[in-house]
């Protein structure tokens, strides 16, 4: 799993951003959001740099934890 320090979320809307915006890359990716720690987590056949991407498209500032 690839974790991301995700910088700009706070609610559920921002869990079902993220979560679908990486799943518009890979729709078998699996998703994890941990608010209160700022992570996500992705198991995909996605580069770090693609999940970084499509998060970043998104609105939120995003680097590998």
């Amino acid at each position: 799993m690839q974790v991301f320090n995700v910088e700009g979320m706070s609610c559920g809307h921002c869990v079902k951003a993220i979560t679908r915006a990486v799943q518009d890359k890979d729709p078998a990716a699996s998703v994890r959001v941990d608010l209160a720690a700022k992570e996500v987590g992705v198991e995909s056949g996605l580069t770090a740099d693609q999940v970084i991407a499509a998060i970043t498209e998104e609105g939120y500032e995003a680097k590998v934890a």
